[in-house]
């Protein structure tokens, strides 16, 4: 019985199997109105079977013989191949039980579904497992008296909750009809299976009982069924049953049986194919709650090859579009499935199933709709009837209607192998639909059937969404099958898979395998039998034994237990201290040496059970593990009787184990015993435990002869004494009771997949207390035997993995239990590790490609799945139509026909046929087609011809493909002229079909290019003929343009030994694939041309002599792939050039790197070398000269460098009589080479020079030597720097520089640090032109540099010179003067040789007297004297170098050309006031001295214009002439003071006064009258002596400036020289006027006795500068005075 899940159960009303009695009347009620509708709701599984008109609800209440419709629960159905049988149905179609396939289905437990698949999958025991489902318990022990499989400990089993079964249906036209594919023999999920588990096989029993129970309740008969029994002596009840009850369940179970085992022959041919597999949901669809007349829209989207078929059911109905058009709208597109219900209402509330089906398998996803009423309303015959209306899965929880919870598992792990010591990790994701944050699952790991607990050794983790499992050290007890079960409430999911450890790297080489799962079976207060299980790997040579090893917990130290090494797998390890806990563990041994350690055992205690279960409540003291023992008070007097029940339970060769009961007679104190033994047949007597008694009711006796017999006895002994000893036991023999079993039988090896083989065997003959099985593989011929399981599995089955494809493998098992492990079974056959085979798939697209009165011809399209080989044949069927209604198949041909186009003949004329075509390879017959469309049989007489046929595409590449076609069968009236190919983008309308091709092609294939990568294409084909164009061919299936990756194509190849071939290799290969090569697209038969040679994945077609009948285009088909192909198109040109190729590598050369070269060394000496490309180490090299062969010697050094292949030969000397031919000839193998090098004549003659000349400069090199000769460069300061590098230099080393052969004097003496010598020329020049030398000299020697900078040389220097200073140009600058406007720039410094051109709007100016340039000092300028508006615009200043220009400009326009002319104006009126204002030009001295009574007479010049007006001033005071003191002003501008007899009243300051409107400035003369009594001598100018004359000052006042706006006029120390040529050359050099032509000026001007011969020109010290540099400074000119 199902349960409920977990959030239905608090409600009443939840399904008819939980309803209390009350509610029955009113279900009935209820079914009887549900009958009229097609949905049936189903609590347990639903069966359908072929003739059943009807679903009906399978209640406990109403279900009657006569109404059910095939209801079976808890019966398991086999997926695949199963019968389908139905208990109490009147509608049972006796046909269907000798139909070779018709199916059950089942929603109980999935693991018994699981198990029956198992079994399905080419498995011997699946009439076994058949036979479970046969009704009552006593059918089922049947069964299982029939199989091998072994029913283990209950403590092994699963948890017993209901696990909610998968669904399998088929339509019901389909249950009878055969099904011709194959099933892949045990998939890779139930790799682990060797059997049925302990858990399934209880509820196998358990099912069989309640179905049984079930069935007979429902037909009202009394029949009681006691439910199946877990223990091992399990009473079974048989049931009483009708007659016609008894007679039915006999045939149908006549009826299974023969079914299964035509089944069971019929697989045991098929093999799987690795590239088919089953569907797969990657979308499931998701339950939905809507109102009433909404739409809704179920999606999945369904993975699987070949493509799955989804199918939609409702309640397990399916569903019928076409009885409901306006209902359901079901799509299917590109993978993505749905199902719209339109206008939803009540009756819609159901589940709904997509179902999924290829020729793996099928698969369905199930989902809720709940369908509300728009206010709240419920019907109340819903709640009476509980949830019988409502869908299978549905239930009312605390939040309304909810469907069941779907768990599903992505990213599973896969079969996983490790290595002991290693860290592994196994992990799920798992997904949940609903995703509801209350409700949790419970997430669960089994291992073998085992529940695993976290431990040291486990740990799990739950996020959330991924489950994982660590094992954090593996060991080989943790190999096994893995389970994640995934729990919500009363239903889980699983999935499994299996683990392998293998044994980590033994410490000894040759040592054997670590032994494993040891554990403690009887601990008691004086020993402890500990037992393990042997390796698989004994390292090579056999077992001696194994030592056990003990260590009290709390502690690290370990204490061996036996001296000597034990064979037998259990061992009591005495000496244990009472209430003490130990741990254990064992090492195995060889005559290699001793194993790793196995893991330890879980502690135990040294006590007795009962002392063991009275002291749980005294925990042990974690820090030593010790275990508090407490005794009852002793009681005196009472001597305990004697022990009974005393038998030997174990023995060995090692030792015996006796046991017994306490006695009855022993008082309240505790008592202890004393064992004794005796040699059987004597009465000899002796204590064994002499020194210490025993405390427990059970001891192993060791020290015992082998092979003798003993009795044994005990007596019992306290305070009060010892008792009387026990009966003696029977004489026992000291040997192994159990002996080393047997070796297994019939190693059955058998195709699984691509990677294991799943091995079979048999029982070996009288084996008890079997461990499990070791298995070993080897490949054949290799001799090496490899482990493939290292934990022994149970059962008689077990799946190999991590196998090579395509190796050949045999395979031995032994059997292993405590007493040792048996002999090696026989070697199976061998089997190559290949995927096993299926049936194909159906052929599609049947089309008519010619029709005649009486025949008709078919093509048909290839099955998408060829079942994992080659197709070998197709079988053709067909029948009559008439007037719509199909008749009876027929068969077309009996024996297979290989082409997709056949004949049909003998046909009616007129009569309208149908055809069906079925594939056939190796795995049999597949699935037939469906029907074709009705094709009429009469004659085609249109004069066009028919379609071209199967059309296929190869080569898929993202811009390109290949079509290929055959020709059309119906030709037309005339012969075909040629083809066109049309294409179109999938998703196009058929209006966008276009022609590829617009002349007819004559081939049948076509190279299609300009594809779009991504995009999806269809193409077509039509024939022509003189009529017209036929009708298209088929369309191809959708193709979409992308290069898959890994593609590779044909490559062209020529060995070394000319070998012309065509080389193609694939990696995607399945086990059956090959390699098809063509010609132009058609089968290669003519083998005269082509060899084929094929290994592995890669295949070669060589030529055997290439010429013009091998053009063409050459292809290669890999079958059995999913379109591996590629091409290779071979032409003249490309012939041409593989002939050549291939005769180069007939007749190899030894590439070179380099030819024969000669170079000459450091010291002068000769190397004669060329190199190879590569050289092999066999290879030589012969020396010649002058047709004479040299050898090594004095004169010739030779070497041949194979790894770099570098030969050369070295002479120290070249003479004369070594001018000739040099050759050096090659020979690696076959491969040979020459190269010759002339040297005569001019050639030798320079080779012997240089030659000598490095002599020599090697022997110049060890002195003090340049090794860069001496050079120049320019600084970034415009100077030159000669500079040389030296070396070898030492201290005592004198470095001289020479100019013309004149030794230049250096300041400083160079240190040589650097290396570098300089020399620093600034400034330069043409005076610097000239020869320079630099000397190097100590006492090894001297060398010598020497630079000649003249001419070219020097005209180089000077271009680099000039430009560095065009460089250093600053930006042009705006000046205002009183003449007009400058534009300047400052170099670094100017030379000649620097050309300066001024440019006005990128116009060359025409130098004038008004604009002019030159050159002061560092200053280049252009001078604009009064400038215009005609002057504004953008000039350019550019310097030549003497090869590039350098411009410099600036923008004379604007704002810059109106400041800057102000500028001037005010500049000029300035110069002008300057020029025309009153002045003293000279003539007065600054102190004149005169004796008393001479006569006193100053002149001086003025000037001004307009003419000054002059007055005199004697002490500030005015001053007039009168008689004695006459003033004279004549011509304007020579004035006269004279006194003719001076007085000392004449002494004073006399100032002259010249003023016009410009100006005025006063002259002051001082004058000292020295009183000298009778002298009146006449003093003029300076022809007197005792007159004196001092320096005169000036005073000037500008009558239009106001104080402190005076300005300094600055006369220019250097005068400019003007250039006046009307048409100047742009190189022109400006004219400089130096300082030294400048003060010869000056001194021109003093010596002229005119004031206005010198021309000043005013420089004010705060001149306009509109680029912000400080004016040049000038040194004021200072005029001496003049005296007369």
């Amino acid at each position: 019985m199902m349960s409920l899940p977990f959030y239905q159960r608090h409600h009443e009303h939840y399904d008819r199997a939980y309803r209390h009695k009350a509610l029955q009347s009113t279900v009935s009620q209820y079914q009887k109105e549900a009958k009229s509708k097609s949905a049936v709701y189903a609590q347990g599984s639903t069966a359908y079977a072929r003739g059943s008109a009807a679903y009906r609800h399978a209640s406990a209440a109403d279900f009657s013989l006569d109404s059910s419709a095939a209801y079976s629960h808890g019966s398991s159905a086999h997926d695949l191949e199963s019968a389908a049988y139905s208990y109490g149905s009147t509608a049972y179609d006796h046909s269907a039980a000798q139909s070779k396939r018709s199916a059950a289905y089942s929603l109980d437990s999935e693991s018994l579904s699981k198990s029956s698949a198992a079994y399905s999958h080419g498995s011997e025991s699946i009439n076994k497992l058949a036979a479970a489902y046969r009704l009552g318990s006593a059918a089922y022990s049947l069964g299982l008296k029939d199989s091998n499989l072994m029913i283990e400990d209950q403590s092994y089993k699963m948890s017993p909750k209901a696990k909610r079964a998968k669904q399998n249906l088929v339509s019901e036209d389909k249950e009878n009809e055969a099904i011709d594919y194959s099933v892949p023999i045990f998939t890779g999920q139930e790799v682990s299976i060797s059997g049925i588990t302990d858990t399934e096989e209880e509820r196998i029993k358990e099912s069989a009982a309640y179905v049984a129970k079930r069935n007979l309740f429902a037909t009202g008969e009394g029949v009681s069924v006691s439910k199946v029994a877990k223990s091992t002596s399990e009473e079974e009840h048989r049931e009483k049953k009708s007659r016609k009850v008894a007679i039915r369940e006999s045939a149908e179970r006549v009826a299974l049986k023969k079914t299964l085992e035509d089944t069971q022959a019929f697989h045991k041919k098929l093999n799987q194919d690795k590239l088919l597999h089953s569907p797969e949901f990657i979308i499931e669809p998701r339950s939905h709650t809507v109102w009433e007349k909404q739409n809704v829209k179920f999606h999945c989207s369904v993975a699987g090859w070949p493509a799955p078929l989804v199918t939609w059911y409702k309640n397990n109905v399916p569903i019928n579009v076409q009885t409901h058009p306006d209902k359901y709208i079901i799509e299917s597109r590109y993978g993505l499935h749905s199902l719209e219900i339109s206008k939803c209402d009540f009756d819609d509330t159901a589940q709904y199933r997509a179902s999924a089906m290829n020729v793996k398998g099928e698969i369905s996803a199930y989902a809720s709709l709940v369908v509300k009423r728009y206010k709240g309303e419920i019907d109340a015959s819903l709640l009476h009837a509980g949830t019988v209306s409502m869908p299978l899965g549905f239930g009312i929880t605390p939040h309304g209607y909810a469907s069941r919870f779907e768990i599903s598992f992505v990213d599973k792990f896969d079969v996983a192998f490790g290595r002991e010591g290693e860290t592994m990790s196994l992990g799920c994701t798992v997904v949940i639909s609903p995703d509801i944050k209350r409700f949790k699952p419970d997430i669960e790991w089994y291992r073998n059937g085992v529940l695993i607990t976290p431990s040291k050794w486990v740990q799990m983790h739950w996020s959330g969404e991924r489950a994982s499992l660590t094992l954090t050290h593996a060991n080989k007890e943790d190999e096994g099958l893995y389970t994640l079960r995934v729990v919500m409430g009363d239903y889980y999911e699983e999935y499994s898979n299996y683990v392998f450890v293998r044994d980590a790297d033994a410490e000894i080489p040759g040592a054997p395998g670590a032994p494993l799962d040891v554990q403690c079976l009887d601990a008691n207060k004086d020993y402890v039998i500990v037992s393990w299980k042997q390796p698989a790997v004994d390292g090579g040579n056999p077992i001696l034994g194994y030592f056990i090893d003990r260590c009290e917990v709390g502690t690290t130290h370990w204490t061996q237990c036996n001296e000597t090494p034990v064979k037998f797998a259990r061992f009591p390890v005495t000496g244990l201290i009472e209430g003490r806990s130990y741990i254990f563990r064992v090492r195995a041994v060889n005559k290699a040496g001793i194993s790793l350690p196995s893991r330890v055992s879980e502690p135990v205690a040294a006590l007795d059970p009962a002392d063991r279960a009275r002291l749980r409540s005294h925990p042990s003291a974690p820090w030593t593990g010790q275990i508090i023992v407490t005794e009852e008070e002793p009681a005196e007097g009472v001597v305990p009787g004697p022990p009974t029940d005393l038998q030997v339970i174990e023995a060995t060769k090692n030792y015996v184990v006796l046991s017994w009961k306490p006695p009855g007679q022993r008082g309240h104190e505790g008592i202890m015993y004393f064992v004794e033994k005796c040699v059987a047949g004597t009465e000899d007597w002796q204590r064994v435990n002499t020194e210490i008694p025993v405390k427990s009711p059970r001891f192993a006796v060791f020290d015992l002869a082998e092979g003798k017999s003993y009795c044994f006895r005990v007596r019992c002994c306290n305070s009060a004494g010892i008792g009387e000893p026990s009966e003696a036991t029977e004489a026992t023999v000291v040997d192994d009771k159990l002996d080393i079993p047997k070796a297994p039988g019939r190693i059955m090896p058998t195709r699984n997949t691509d990677t294991s083989v799943v091995v079979t065997w048999t029982e070996p003959p009288d084996a008890k207390e079997l461990v499990g099985y070791y298995i070993e593989s080897s490949v054949v011929g290799s001799g090496h035997w490899e482990p493939c399981n290292n934990n022994p599995v149970k059962g008689t089955r077990f799946i190999c993995h991590g196998l090579i494809n395509g190796e050949k493998y045999i395979f031995r098992v032994r059997a292993v239990n405590a007493a040792g492990l048996s002999e090696f079974s026989q070697d199976s056959e061998p089997i190559e590790v290949q995927a096993a085979i299926a049936a194909p798939s159906p052929p599609y697209d049947i089309m008519v490609l010619e029709s005649v009165r009486d025949s008709m011809v078919l093509g048909w399209k290839q099955p998408k799945v060829t079942g994992g080989t080659e197709i070998t044949g197709y079988y053709v069927n067909y029948r009559e139509v008439v007037d719509g209604v199909p008749g009876k198949w027929m068969e077309a041909n009996i024996k297979a026909i290989s082409e997709k186009a056949y004949r049909i003949q003998n046909l009616k004329e007129n009569m309208v046929y149908q055809f069906q075509v079925a594939a056939a390879n190796l795995a049999g017959v597949g699935t037939p087609s469906l029907p074709s469309q009705p094709f009429k049989c009469e004659e085609w007489t249109i004069a066009v011809p028919g379609p071209p046929h199967d059309v296929t595409c190869t080569e898929v590449r993202k811009d390109s493909l290949v079509l290929l076609w055959k020709e059309p069968v119906y030709t037309g009236r005339s012969p075909i002229a040629g083809y066109y190919v049309d294409m179109k983008e999938t998703e196009a309308k058929e209006e966008h079909w276009r022609s590829v091709n617009e002349k007819p092609l004559q081939k049948k294939f076509l190279k299609i290019g300009g594809l779009k990568q991504g995009v999806s294409y269809v193409f077509r084909v039509r024939a022509t003929n003189q009529a017209g164009v036929g009708k298209p061919s088929d369309v191809t299936d959708p193709v979409v343009a992308e290069t898959r990756p890994g593609t590779k194509e044909v490559v062209v190849d020529v060995d070394d030994n000319g070998v012309i071939s065509l080389n193609f290799e694939c990696d995607q290969m399945s086990p059956n694939s090959k390699f098809v090569w063509s010609k132009n697209y058609e089968p290669i038969e003519d083998d005269s041309r082509l060899n084929i040679d094929t290994k592995g994945g890669k295949s070669k077609a060589i030529f055997k002599d290439l010429g013009e009948d091998d053009l063409g285009v050459y292809s290669c088909v890999v079958t059995d792939t999913d379109g591996v192909s590629s091409s290779h198109t071979i032409d003249e040109e490309e012939m041409k050039r593989l002939l050549a190729l291939s005769h180069e590598r007939k007749f190899p050369t030894v590439p070179l790197a380099s030819e024969l070269a000669v170079e000459i060394l450091e010291k002068g000496e000769v190397r004669f070398w060329l190199q190879a490309e590569k050289l092999s180490g066999n290879a030589k090299a012969n020396f010649v000269f002058n047709d004479k062969e040299i050898f090594n010697g004095e004169k010739y050094k030779m070497k041949v460098d194979q790894k770099t292949g570098l030969v050369e030969m070295i002479m120290d000397k070249l003479e004369d009589k070594d001018e000739g031919t040099y050759t050096f000839q090659l020979q690696d193998g076959k491969a040979t080479n020459q190269s010759s090098l002339v040297l005569i004549g001019d050639v030798f003659k320079k080779l012997q020079d240089e030659a000598d000349f490095q002599r020599k400069e090697w022997h110049r090199k060890q002195g003090p030597h340049f090794v860069d000769k001496l050079g120049w460069e320019v600084t970034d300061d415009c100077n030159v720097m000669l500079k040389c590098k030296v070396a070898n230099i030492k201290k005592e080393t004198h470095i001289v520089w020479y100019k013309d052969d004149r030794e230049i004097m250096v300041d400083e003496e160079h240190d040589f640090k650097d290396g570098v010598c300089t020399l620093l020329i600034s400034e330069f020049s043409k005076k610097d032109a000239g020869t320079y030398e630099v000397i190097l000299k100590d006492d090894r020697g001297k060398d010598s540099s020497e630079l000649k900078l003249k001419d070219t040389a020097f005209a180089d220097l000077m271009n680099e010179v000039c430009r560095r200073i065009a460089l250093s140009a600053t930006d042009l600058k705006i000046q205002s003067t009183a003449e007009g406007i400058r534009l300047y720039s400052y170099v670094t410094y100017y030379v000649e040789d620097l050309r300066v051109g001024w440019m006005h709007n990128d116009t060359q100016i025409r130098f004038t007297d008004r604009v002019k340039t030159g050159v002061t000092g560092e200053q280049i300028w252009l001078q604009i004297n009064e400038p215009t508006p005609q002057d504004k615009g953008k000039y350019t200043m550019e310097l030549f170098d003497g090869k590039t220009g350098h411009k410099k400009t600036v923008d004379l326009s604007g704002q810059a050309f109106d400041e800057a002319f102000a500028e001037f104006q005010r500049l000029k009126q300035a110069a002008i006031a300057e020029k025309n204002r009153a002045r003293v030009l000279g003539g007065l001295p600054d102190v004149v001295t005169i004796q008393e009574g001479k006569a006193l007479n100053l002149s001086c010049t003025v000037w001004g214009d307009p003419t000054p007006e002059v007055s005199w001033l004697k002490n500030e005071k005015p001053f007039v002439s009168d008689a004695n003191c006459i003033l004279k002003f004549e011509s304007g501008k020579n004035v006269s003071f004279t006194i003719s007899t001076v007085s000392t009243l004449d002494s004073g300051k006399y100032s002259i006064v010249v003023k016009n409107k410009y100006g005025t400035e006063t002259s002051d003369v001082t004058v000292i009258v020295i009183s000298v009594s009778g002298q009146t001598d006449t003093v003029q100018g300076q022809d007197q002596n005792n007159v004196t004359v001092s320096k005169k000052k000036k005073t000037t006042t500008a009558s239009k400036w106001k104080e402190g706006e005076k300005k300094d006029f600055i006369k220019p120390l250097v005068e400019e020289i003007i250039a006046t040529e009307d048409t100047p050359d742009p190189n022109e050099t400006p004219l400089v006027e130096t300082e030294k032509d400048t003060k010869s000026n000056q001194r021109a001007a003093k010596n002229d006795g005119k004031a206005t011969a010198a021309e000043i020109v005013p420089q004010p010290t705060e001149s306009l500068d509109r680029q912000g540099k400080k004016p040049l400074e000038k040194k004021p000119s200072v005029k001496p005075a003049v005296l007369e």
